[in-house]
């Protein structure tokens, strides 16, 4: 089949337009995992859905040109994912096991390997392979061999590249770039991942920022000047409050490790939540002076909180900020049929009257 694929390539496209994420993990007192992020774009609505996949569901990977010639896989463990351009690109999604997977922009650094026709089989696109992983895998390290069992290729060789976060209900996360064809897996200990460059670049650069605690600085003296902080926070100036990755990389890194720790996993989804409100990108920033803004409501689509231990995924979105979510273990997996539905019925945030 052939699929109209311009609009979920350009997703993926260098362009003047924001395509970002930001990504954060908490723990709650209770022993509760939540991986929350952003998914940015500032050129055009994503017209995002949510999925539900039954065990069992087949799926063809797509090859170059849109054509689903690639690899055949079943679903083993049933899973909702939060989907962009298009039903089979999930972007973001969570398994009946508790796995946790998502994709994140990353430009000039990923490298895939070329597509071989011969081993088209065995190939798995890059914007299906968190669907392919949630299919078959329950843990990282079943990713692991997932990962290694198939060739991740491009759709299309001009669109950028994208990494990847997989997260599992006793905490340990992996990061995977693939770059020059290879996978390389990182144990995320942190828990943040944004765009690029690498992520051990990033992790390189936290060390620019010793200077950073939390609280309020004390009071100095200059000479015969007193100085002291003009309020609350000051321990934190100097932090970057730029949209660019490795500014958002810092921040986000600095934000969820000074959160209070919370109670219950649905207290740390709603921290996450919080935290990342920060990371909100309006429309306007990416446009150059007398080029005319996209006309969205907002840069950043949606913003997706899982609580792994619990099996429940929250999202909220630029058209209505009201949480919502999915609780898998209300869904019998082994009967459910597939399901493919618009995040926003109506793409208008509702104003709720009072008096």
């Amino acid at each position: 089949m052939i699929l109209g694929m311009l609009g979920a390539l350009a997703v993926f496209l260098p362009a003047g337009n924001i395509a970002a994420c930001t990504g954060i993990s908490l723990a709650a007192s209770d022993s509760s995992r939540v991986v929350a992020r952003t998914i940015e774009w500032g050129g055009s609505d994503l017209n995002s859905q949510y999925v539900i996949v039954p065990r069992g569901y087949v799926q063809q990977s797509y090859i170059p040109g849109g054509v689903a010639g690639g690899k055949k896989f079943s679903a083993r463990y049933g899973y909702v994912g939060l989907a962009v351009e298009q039903k089979e690109f999930v972007a973001e999604g969570l398994n009946e096991a508790g796995l946790s997977a998502g994709l994140f922009y990353f430009p000039g650094y990923g490298g895939y390997v070329a597509y071989d026709e011969s081993e088209k089989a065995e190939s798995v696109a890059d914007l299906q392979l968190v669907s392919y992983i949630l299919a078959t895998c329950a843990t990282v390290d079943e990713v692991k061999k997932a990962v290694g069992d198939v060739r991740v290729v491009a759709i299309d060789p001009r669109a950028s590249t994208v990494h990847w976060r997989f997260a599992e209900p006793s905490g340990r996360q992996l990061v995977l770039e693939i770059v020059d064809g290879k996978c390389r897996f990182y144990e995320n200990k942190l828990g943040v991942l944004t765009n690029s460059p690498d992520f051990e670049w990033q992790l390189t650069n936290l060390n620019n920022y010793v200077n950073l605690f939390p609280g309020t600085a004390p009071a100095q003296r200059l000479g015969n000047l007193s100085l002291k902080s003009f309020g609350a926070g000051s321990g934190f100036l100097g932090i970057p409050g730029d949209v660019t990755p490795p500014s958002r990389f810092v921040r986000a890194a600095f934000y969820q490790s000074t959160a209070p720790l919370q109670k219950t996993g649905e207290d740390a989804v709603l921290q996450c939540f919080q935290i990342l409100n920060n990371f909100d990108i309006p429309v306007g920033i990416e446009t150059a002076a007398g080029e005319v803004a996209a006309d969205i409501p907002s840069a950043t689509q949606w913003t997706s909180a899982t609580d792994v231990t619990h099996r429940v995924i929250y999202f909220r979105t630029m058209h209505n900020s009201a949480i919502r979510r999915i609780d898998l273990k209300g869904i019998d997996f082994s009967k459910v049929g597939y399901k493919a539905v618009p995040l926003d019925m109506v793409k208008r945030q509702p104003i709720i009257d009072v008096l």
